[in-house]
């Protein structure tokens, strides 16, 4: 790319664009994890050159405006031009990185990093990309949807990663490499500002020095450090202990219109699993659209299946409620003899699926797509529910899967099996039923727990303690059931124990870096320096 194509605005707006959407081919659908390691790359080369401060702000704004609307492109059908609405407000979250992205990888007159700037770099751009999806993390914003280290959900050494500092751990790595990367780019290609200004001298009495040492070496001396740091934590970091095995059945009613059709479908089905043997039968998400206690035949049947099964079902009931007033998203445990009284209602709901945050100033979605026209309500605590007399498992709904936070929690309440009830079937064509499903594997190598997450219309999947799946998974396209033969644990991960220690650290250092700025003893790339050649002398 020459100087002068970089020159336009407008051209680098688009861009910046572009490049903040790359990361999104290494999720699920397209899943090329090794992608991600790369990135960032253009993005990160794009705005070290530009020509502002201001610049950089607003190339790192519209950078996170692609990336976020890549990774949430399936919403378009329901939520339409507030798609674009949600993205650019998201995408502003990463105007402060572009600017420390120049502040450290380029700018103005500048030909290249030095090494000083070179290792602030590799800590400060990791750590600052953390402290983002920290707050973007945040329920009301949309929360920890499309985390770059939950590209890595198939990796073997990065799930054992996510066993010691969670999903955090893995966003540091994968920055960290996508830096190294640029600055081994960027020690080869001087800004295209520098070309502008050496360009601008004259040959005759100035020649362009650059003494900055090369961050060459430093950026191969990190690349190396950070392959040895993930294979030795993949060795040395503690597997989960199993303590006994259970039979769980997923039941899929794939897209049936109505909930009673629905509900005679799962019967149906659940009935199939008659005589296998099983402790526990989970039914996906909305899969009982009446309240239990005003539909007290509903309850019947479900307490006959469970006789007829040997099994408690857990279903999800979608309903006003009659013992409170608003509509609730619950789990609920059925017996032989009827509903066991165990319930945890949904806490973390999809915003604008579900609630509109600021009804007041954005209730206008609901007049160009199909956001939520009455908020639903919220639990207030999570539940350990038992199926049997020896089976204690923690439920989630939907969304929550993507909160690490929840399912620490209920590792350490002491359960043995985490169970998600999922629907993703107003988005069955798009890539979200596989990045929803994909987030299992996080969840299950975070907290070394058995993970189910069954679903409504797919994808329904198993992963074991350690992260890997288990069976087959059930996708979009099925009806029907499957049952996992599945490990138990109660043992608990360093994640587990330790909790957010890579968000804390990376924080720590985003903290001294801005004291050490506010100081103005930070280091940046430096201009490169000029001498005045001496004219020559006459031979005599």
């Amino acid at each position: 790319m020459t100087t002068h194509w970089l020159a336009s605005p407008r051209r680098r707006t688009g861009l910046a664009v572009l490049a903040g959407a790359l990361p999104v081919l290494a999720f699920p659908a397209p899943s090329l994890w090794w992608w991600a390691y790369g990135a960032l790359v253009p993005w990160l080369l794009l705005v070290r050159t530009a020509p502002s401060g201001r610049r950089a702000l607003y190339e790192g704004w519209a950078g996170g405006f692609g990336f976020m609307l890549g990774m949430h492109h399936w919403l378009l059908p329901s939520l339409n031009v507030f798609t674009f609405v949600i993205a650019g407000l998201l995408g502003a979250l990463w105007a402060p990185w572009g600017w420390v992205v120049r502040r450290l990888l380029g700018g103005e007159y500048d030909r290249r990093p030095g090494r000083k700037e070179a290792a602030v770099a590799l800590v400060v751009l990791p750590s600052g990309w953390l402290a983002v999806e920290l707050v973007r993390s945040w329920q009301g914003l949309g929360g920890p949807w499309g985390m770059l280290g939950a590209s890595q959900w198939e990796v073997g050494p990065a799930l054992r990663l996510a066993s010691v500092g969670g999903v955090w751990l893995l966003t540091l790595l994968v920055v960290a490499v996508n830096t190294a990367v640029a600055l081994l780019v960027a020690a080869s290609v001087p800004c295209a500002s520098a070309d502008r200004a050496s360009a601008s001298r004259t040959s005759d009495d100035l020649t362009p020095v650059d003494p900055t040492p090369s961050p060459r070496p430093l950026a191969l001396a990190a690349l190396l450090a950070l392959a040895v740091l993930t294979v030795a934590v993949s060795v040395a970091a503690p597997r989960p202990e199993t303590t006994g095995r259970a039979r769980i059945a997923l039941v899929q009613a794939g897209v049936v219109d109505g909930p009673d059709r629905r509900f005679e479908r799962e019967e149906r089905l659940t009935r199939e699993l008659v005589g296998q043997d099983v402790d526990l039968i989970v039914w996906g998400e909305s899969s009982v659209g009446y309240d239990l206690k005003d539909r007290p035949d509903l309850a019947k049947r479900l307490a006959a299946l469970a006789g007829a099964t040997g099994a408690d079902l857990l279903v999800n009931v979608d309903a006003r409620r009659s013992d409170r007033p608003g509509i609730y998203k619950s789990s609920i445990l059925v017996g032989p003899d009827g509903p066991t009284g165990d319930r945890y209602d949904k806490m973390r709901l999809v915003p604008f699926g579900e609630y509109i945050p600021a009804r007041s100033l954005l209730g206008w979605a609901t007049s160009v797509g199909k956001a939520a026209g009455e908020d639903r309500r919220r639990g207030t605590a999570q539940t350990v529910m038992e199926a049997g007399p020896e089976l204690r498992f923690g439920p989630m709904i939907c969304f929550e899967t993507a909160f690490p936070d929840m399912s620490r929690n209920l590792a350490r309440k002491g359960v043995d099996l985490l169970v998600a009830q999922s629907s993703t079937s107003s988005f069955q064509h798009s890539w979200a039923p596989a990045q929803h499903a994909s987030l299992a594997a996080l969840r299950a190598a975070e907290t070394g727990r058995t993970f189910v997450h069954a679903t409504l219309t797919g994808d329904s999947v198993v992963h074991g303690p350690d992260g890997r799946r288990i069976g087959r998974a059930l996708g979009t396209s099925v009806s029907g059931t499957a049952v996992y033969e599945v490990p138990l644990s109660d043992s608990l991960t360093v994640y587990d124990r330790y909790g957010d220690w890579a968000v804390y650290a990376a924080l720590l250092a985003l903290a001294g870096y801005a004291v050490s700025v506010l100081r103005g003893r930070t280091p940046r790339a430096r201009p490169a320096r000029t001498v005045r050649e001496s004219p020559a002398r006459p031979v005599r």
